[in-house]
């Protein structure tokens, strides 16, 4: 019994060092605490979570089921409420593969939702795409009456990510439309008809001619508006093919074309700005190292920082390019399937000529993360970060205890609630409060 003893405890600390040489020593701590987790009845996937106007989350499920998430004045409290949507034609059988809202561009008025689904008969699985938009005046933003007024189109393929984005038309208008991508090495462009109200699948190369002859399935695409004419698109496909491309959209007009090959999946790509004006791209993918491409409009694909140590947590399921500590310069958020939430940061060290990414902290948790969104669900004027995991919704708090960080925080706080105070009755924050969130429980409706 002594030797057993000895080759367990043994085993034990040979397993210690093992995870002390695959993680590094994190000494920033995560400056978020837990308000709230809502379980939902069954897992969800990577592209299982949608913004819904400014404060509602969607979350899909594959089971069929469509849970919207917000905050509301309960008892003269505001507290988290979870309730499920009950989307007109999804069958019990089926099972939800993505989901995507968007408000439509002004002068037009509404919501638009969509989600994909299969629906398995026993001897075929049969995709489906539903958009639900109310035309009625006064119901336009309702969700409930939303997800009564459906258009369902049957699919050919099998799809993945539903995206939407805005494109400028040759009258000076802007229009937001739907792209989902499918496993036919195809992406597939819907625009609303607004003569017939409704959504009408598009060629795709009228809009967007970088998305044609894509080299393999797109598992995730990114787009964004540089100026008024012109546009990143960035693509990550299932064979390891990352593509980026420069348009003029008057035309449409491909400017330049780049292509990097990784060597594994794609999980993210995500353009974002940085300092001086110059634009970046995140790349994300199941095996290697993230990486980020510096000042793609100049220099491509051809100057590239890796983000040491992603690699250690399994794979990188989900990114998000925010500020989180209201210093002006963004961090970078990692979720991964080995259930840890990195976050890095740029810094130039001293004598160097170029910013590097330092892992500033690392949050555990009990199951792995699949999507991050970052948005003001109390509408306090402080955002709140949305997690989602397999097992459910986590919603975290940033926490100030600095006193500058306290100040600063507070006067941004009081500058982005400005507008909504006239709407309705917002808290106002001094500097001499300090901003410590509780847990709440998520009330099911």
């Amino acid at each position: 019994e002594m030797i057993s003893s000895k080759v367990q405890l043994n085993l034990f600390l040979f397993l210690v060092v093992i995870i002390c040489n695959m993680l590094p020593d994190i000494k920033g701590m995560c400056p978020f605490v837990e308000d709230s987790f809502s379980r939902f009845p069954s897992q969800s996937n990577i592209y299982g979570l949608c913004q819904a106007g400014e404060q509602e989350l969607l979350a899909a499920t594959l089971k069929g089921k469509v849970v919207c998430f917000r905050y509301q004045d309960l008892q003269k409290k505001i507290r988290p409420v979870a309730r499920e949507i009950q989307f007109t034609y999804i069958p019990v059988d089926a099972e939800i593969v993505s989901i995507d809202a968007f408000n439509k561009s002004a002068p037009k008025r509404g919501m638009v939702v969509g989600i994909t689904f299969i629906k398995d008969s026993g001897d075929k699985a049969t995709p489906f795409l539903n958009i639900y938009c109310d035309y009625e005046p006064g119901s336009e933003f309702n969700l409930e009456s939303i997800a009564q007024s459906c258009l369902n189109l049957e699919l050919q393929f099998t799809p993945f990510q539903l995206y939407h984005t805005e494109v400028h038309c040759g009258d000076g208008s802007s229009e937001t439309v739907f792209l989902l991508s499918g496993h036919d090495q195809r992406i597939h462009l819907y625009k609303e008809n607004a003569s017939l109200h409704q959504f009408e699948e598009q060629p795709v190369e009228r809009l967007f001619p970088e998305l044609q002859e894509l080299p393999s399935n797109v598992l995730w695409l990114n787009v964004l508006s540089i100026d008024q004419n012109r546009r990143l698109t960035a693509f990550g496909c299932q064979n390891g093919s990352v593509g980026l491309s420069l348009v003029n959209q008057k035309g449409p007009e491909i400017l330049q074309n780049w292509r990097v090959q990784h060597d594994s999946p794609i999980s993210t790509v995500l353009l974002f700005p940085l300092k001086q004006e110059t634009f970046n791209l995140l790349v994300t993918s199941s095996i290697e190292m993230a990486v980020v491409y510096r000042d793609v409009e100049q220099y491509g694909l051809s100057r590239q920082l890796c983000l040491a140590e992603s690699d250690q947590c399994d794979a990188v399921l989900c990114a998000l390019v925010v500020d989180l500590d209201f210093d002006g310069q963004h961090e970078l958020l990692l979720g991964t399937y080995g259930q840890d939430l990195l976050c890095y940061k740029f810094h130039q060290p001293t004598g160097a000529f170029e910013d590097k990414l330092q892992l500033l902290w690392r949050r555990s948790f009990k199951s792995p993360l699949l999507s991050l969104i970052y948005l003001d669900l109390d509408g306090d004027g402080l955002r709140e970060l949305a997690v989602l995991t397999l097992k459910g919704l986590h919603i975290l708090q940033v926490t100030i205890t600095d006193k500058r960080q306290n100040k600063n925080t507070l006067t941004l706080i009081y500058n982005r609630s400005a507008k909504k105070r006239k709407k309705k009755e917002i808290p106002l924050y001094t500097p001499d409060i300090e901003f410590l969130p509780k847990q709440h429980v998520v009330v099911q409706v």
